[in-house]
């Protein structure tokens, strides 16, 4: 969607197949390297607003999307569309009304190119309290599309309980195409981007990974949360329990198979026992221990009480009969928070030991097959040692579907491949 070139490759792959019948668009990427993605110069847009200062960076957006009308030759009014966007951008003052003005003239273009209607996701995609409203929003977007053979719908926001917009985390459209596949009950939620669908590691860290042609939507929601990319982590939610599967195609290479993911019930692993790496730098992990902890009613409960108060969520939450560890993404910390909230503790517990770790990366192997191989987990400790890694911190959900190792930051290249190889390059052991 970065220029008229690829908006044009993107109408002709959406008339390619009659089955594709909703087509949910996200803002322009860069066009290159240097490039400015749209949805960062709306940011940069709120930001200039607050100040006072001229709004340099719309600017550069109203050239993105004259260029692009240009060159698709279409008769869209884009100039008075434009104009409009800005009068509502000073009136409005809202940042995330701002920052979704990329997918809403994104959209305006694309159903321009194709000549269908245009669906503005502000009354179609409801809020409550900052979460998504599933019941309502699956009724309005049903209600939306009704007697629509076809139609472009605007992706990463909606609207909350006061009409005002409000949008999802970054990558956001990928849950409104989840949402307008559920609404309409679809056979296949199609998500094109720009990379062949997951791999089994980053690419940017082990060269050339094994490509990973099926997932469930439990190996989906593990990869994706970690920092698997490709696919925003909560993109499942509106088709999982509709059983709609999700392919993820290459808008470049549409002749590659994609990845697709299924739902979990029926899924049948690969006959390897992990199907997915994938991680994450930059956590803070507290550390508690107190003799006879488990018959202390409210201890846990204490704690989380205090990270409550502070506005903060943990990532996860390992645990002994002495022993409970927070694990907390350093991006929700303030200077100085994690003092605070280590002082706070000792005295809501009275601990033994109360400890932080900071400059922690988090790596999760992912897998059904994990459950189904003796010695899963001491292949992977094996070749973590053999990397000369110190782990810091181990978790395994109960499901047996993942294990979770936290190393330093340092190591965190280091560990991926040196897991990576002893389960896709090494020989199972006999």
């Amino acid at each position: 969607m970065s220029d008229g070139t690829n908006i044009r490759r993107v109408a002709d792959l959406f008339d390619s197949d009659p089955e594709r019948r909703y087509l949910v668009v996200s803002a322009p990427g860069k066009r290159f390297g240097a490039d400015a993605k749209i949805t960062d110069l709306l940011y940069e847009t709120h930001r200039a607003l607050l100040d006072g200062k001229p709004l340099v960076a719309f600017q550069k957006v109203k050239e993105r999307f004259l260029g692009i009308v240009h060159e698709l030759g279409l008769s869209l009014d884009i100039e008075g569309v434009l104009e409009e966007t800005e009068r509502e951008i000073l009136r409005v003052r809202s940042e995330e009304f701002t920052a979704s003005r990329g997918e809403y003239l994104a959209a305006r273009v694309m159903a321009a190119l194709l000549g269908i209607p245009f669906i503005d996701a502000k009354g179609a995609v409801r809020f409550q309290g900052g979460r998504l409203d599933s019941e309502q929003t699956f009724s309005l977007m049903a209600a939306a599309l009704k007697g629509k053979k076809r139609a472009v719908i605007a992706g990463f926001y909606g609207a909350d309980e006061e009409g005002n917009v409000h949008t999802f985390s970054r990558g956001g459209s990928d849950v409104s195409g989840a949402i307008v596949a559920r609404a309409v009950g679809a056979d296949l939620y199609e998500n094109w981007t720009d990379v062949s669908g997951f791999f089994a590691c980053d690419p940017r860290i082990v060269d050339s990974p094994a490509h990973i042609g099926v997932l469930s939507y439990r190996e989906l929601r593990e990869l994706s949360y970690m920092g698997a990319n490709v696919l925003h982590s909560e993109s499942i939610f509106p088709v999982r329990e509709a059983n709609i599967p999700i392919l993820i195609k290459n808008t470049f290479r549409p002749e590659d198979a994609g990845t697709r993911i299924v739902p979990t019930a029926g899924y049948i692993p690969a006959a390897r026992p992990v199907t997915g790496i994938a991680g994450k730098k930059n956590f803070a992990v507290i550390f508690i221990e107190k003799s006879l902890m488990n018959s202390e009613i409210g201890f846990a409960r204490r704690i989380l009480s205090v990270l409550e108060k502070h506005g903060i969520s943990f990532e996860h939450m390992p645990s002994g009969i002495d022993t409970i560890s927070f694990v907390i993404d350093e991006a929700e910390l303030k200077e100085g928070m994690l003092e605070q909230i280590k002082r706070e503790i000792c005295e809501a517990v009275s601990p033994d030991q109360c400890k932080t770790l900071t400059d922690i990366a988090l790596i999760a192997v992912v897998g059904h097959g994990m459950s189904k191989n003796v010695g899963t987990s001491a292949r992977l400790f094996d070749a973590i040692a053999r990397a000369g890694v110190n782990v810091r911190m181990i978790d395994q959900g109960s499901s047996e579907l993942n294990i979770i190792v936290g190393v330093d930051n340092e190591n965190y290249e280091r560990t991926m491949r040196a897991v990576y190889d002893e389960f896709f390059r090494r020989p199972a052991h006999p």
